[in-house]
């Protein structure tokens, strides 16, 4: 089983292995001029594996300078305070509305733990908090630093309010973390998570948009790994997310509530993958990234909540960037 793929210059995917899956959840690591960078931790019970990864790409974790976060949910930050811990030097940024969810994880901890139980540690692990003193809170459009590299932060809500992707503008590099979408093993298949509770629809097509026009040349998703056809995957993301939630609107308006939704939703996104790919394998796969019970109750309550017109989110145009040391 491949755990390390280098994915360009400089960077190196290391599979998380989640739950001992292979390609489910990714974490890339980012070298330049002497520096290393991670970007999205993924769970705290993966944090093993992160280790044992940058270790076989040759550094020592104490060498990390830099934890970019594309957004706070517990599969690509759950490892975040304790990585910290391993990695004494490092500094950790994060969207605005995911600051406080890293320095005090118990309300994001309390919300998961009802819709996963028991099974909470074997899923995500641990959550520790992280410093004050230790995060930098990046703005839209805001700059960092790594060696030679410059990554620029792009607000890009949609699957979550506190969401980044992250740019590469030289080496054409685009770290979409969720609002590319998620896409396993190179299927011609893009699918839009959709849990509760941050969902927007029209907000996510923006950052669709925003992302197509950077003309990146290779997308890291964090779920799973690069891709060159860019223009392709941001649209066939799109269409399904945009076909998704008219859908959820057509079964909603007919009386389906959250268990019919959930049971048409699991059908349909199944005979999807197999359309498209052929196998019955990957479409499980795609079910363990993402449930459909989740994505059901995201699409529910984003019909729910829908309002004719909604505000655009805040700082999806830059009034001015920063670059961070």
């Amino acid at each position: 089983m491949e755990v390390l793929h280098t994915e360009a210059r400089g960077v190196v995917r290391v599979d998380l292995r989640w739950m001992g899956m292979p390609k489910q959840v990714a974490s890339y690591l980012v070298a330049d001029g002497g520096e290393l960078a991670v970007v999205d931790c993924g769970p705290g019970s993966t944090l093993p594996a992160l280790l044992e990864g940058v270790r076989a790409a040759g550094h020592d974790p104490a060498a990390i300078g830099h934890v970019f976060l594309t957004h706070v949910h517990l599969d690509h930050a759950g490892a975040a305070g304790a990585l910290l811990q391993a990695a004494p030097r490092a500094r950790l940024y994060v969207h605005p509305r995911g600051a406080r969810h890293l320095r005090d994880p118990s309300r994001l901890l309390t919300s998961a733990a009802r819709i996963y139980g028991d099974r909470m540690d074997a899923l995500w692990g641990a959550m520790l908090p992280v410093p004050r003193e230790r995060m930098t809170v990046l703005h839209d459009g805001d700059e960092v630093r790594v060696g030679r590299r410059t990554l620029r932060a792009l607000d890009t809500p949609g699957h979550a309010v506190h969401h980044h992707a992250y740019h590469d503008p030289d080496a054409g590099l685009l770290f979409s973390g969720d609002a590319g979408g998620i896409r396993l093993d190179g299927a011609a298949y893009v699918r839009p998570p959709t849990p509760p509770p941050d969902i927007d629809v029209p907000a996510w097509r923006r950052s669709i948009a925003r992302m197509r026009q950077l003309g990146a040349g290779l997308i890291l998703p964090a779920h799973f790994g690069g891709t060159g056809d860019v223009a392709w995957h941001l649209d066939d993301l799109e269409a399904r997310l945009a076909g998704w939630d008219a859908w959820a609107a057509r079964e909603i308006a007919a009386g389906a509530g959250l268990a019919a939704l959930t049971l048409a939703l699991r059908h349909k996104a199944h005979a999807e993958v197999v359309a498209a790919t052929g196998s019955d394998a990957l479409a499980r796969a795609y079910e363990a990234a993402v449930p459909t019970d989740m994505m059901a109750a995201g699409l529910m309550r984003w019909r729910q909540l829908r309002v004719p017109e909604r505000e655009p989110s805040p700082g999806c145009a830059p009034e001015g960037a920063r670059t961070l040391p």
